[in-house]
């Protein structure tokens, strides 16, 4: 009879150093292939790469800064008088010519911008300030309130915007406060109807309905997580706002109802050039030229804004 044999078998335990990965790296492959940023600087490096816009905003920021300091740094004041030396061309000593009453035409020209881009900008802040309330409780609110209200708005802005401004001219002085106030009166509506749609679009969201339950009002809901969420729309409207407001200026002005000598605009300016253009070409081209470079300027950035704000646009 043959002896049974009793085999024992060993188990070796297997150590990592024994096996080896064949294929795509894994440790690469779980790294994230980009940073993770916020939403604004994915805005702002996409607005970076947006050559157009960019140049719009170095444009803008030289003409400020020209605003500032440029009639600080000319040799001679805005408002002086010299009948000896009319109508100059530039030269060294007048680095834009003079006017008919022998005015520096440098100076002029940039106190012009600041006057030009004050107006522009104060107006479109107004109008922001107006339109985010107004069109807040309108999308907000809704039903019979958003019909009223838009009715309302609907009626202000049929009417004619120079009959507006003749009948502020009628009870205020040609200044320009009353033109900040007659470029607001209605200017504050396309800024009202879009945080309208926005509000409308957000207001029942998952995180708005979550802060409702919580307790939070009607004004915490609409300021603290509305408004902050429709900020791409509203920073490119204002803008788009601003560069209206500087025409919509010069236009009043050049109409004489702007602002009053001495202090000078670019459409009092082009207002005074305009009877003798041909043979001073000098009095109007730089404040056309930088009237229309400003406009062209903020019009390119808020469109690379729009573009930049998308989140469609996102990649």
């Amino acid at each position: 009879m043959a002896a049974n044999k009793t085999e024992r078998v060993v188990l070796v335990q297997p150590k990592p150093e024994d096996f080896q990965h064949i294929g795509p790296n894994i440790a690469q492959n779980e790294e994230l292939k980009r940073e993770s940023i916020s939403a604004w600087r994915d805005s702002w490096e996409r607005l970076k790469s947006n050559k157009l816009a960019m140049t719009g905003l170095y444009v803008l920021i030289f003409l400020i800064i020209m605003a500032v300091i440029g009639p600080l740094i000319s040799p001679h004041d805005f408002y002086t008088n010299s009948l000896d030396k009319t109508n100059q061309p530039p030269s060294a000593e007048f680095w834009f010519g003079t006017d008919d009453l022998g005015r520096d035409m440098f100076a002029r020209t940039w106190m012009g911008a600041r006057i030009s881009l004050t107006v522009g900008v104060v107006a479109a802040l107004i109008d922001v300030l107006i339109g985010v309330i107004y069109g807040g409780i309108m999308g907000y609110v809704g039903g019979r309130t958003d019909e009223i209200m838009n009715k309302f708005a609907e009626i202000l802005y049929s009417i004619p915007y120079l009959l507006v401004v003749i009948l502020l001219l009628v009870v205020m002085e040609p200044s320009l406060v009353t033109i900040i106030v007659a470029l607001c009166i209605t200017g504050w509506i396309n800024m009202a109807w879009i945080v309208r749609g926005q509000i409308m679009q957000l207001k029942n969201q998952d995180y708005v309905l979550a802060s409702r339950s919580l307790g939070a009002g009607a004004s915490r809901i609409l300021f603290r997580h509305l408004v902050p969420n429709s900020l791409g729309p509203i920073i490119v409207t204002l803008t788009l706002s601003v560069p209206s407001a500087i025409f919509a200026e010069a236009f009043l002005s050049f109409l004489g109802l702007g602002v009053q000598v001495p202090v000078a605009s670019w459409g009092t300016m082009i207002n005074d050039a305009i009877a003798s253009w041909m043979i001073y070409p000098w009095r109007m081209v730089f404040p056309a030229i930088l009237i229309s470079l400003t406009m062209l300027a903020f019009n390119v950035l808020g469109d690379g804004l729009r573009d930049a704000l998308d989140p469609k646009m996102k990649k």
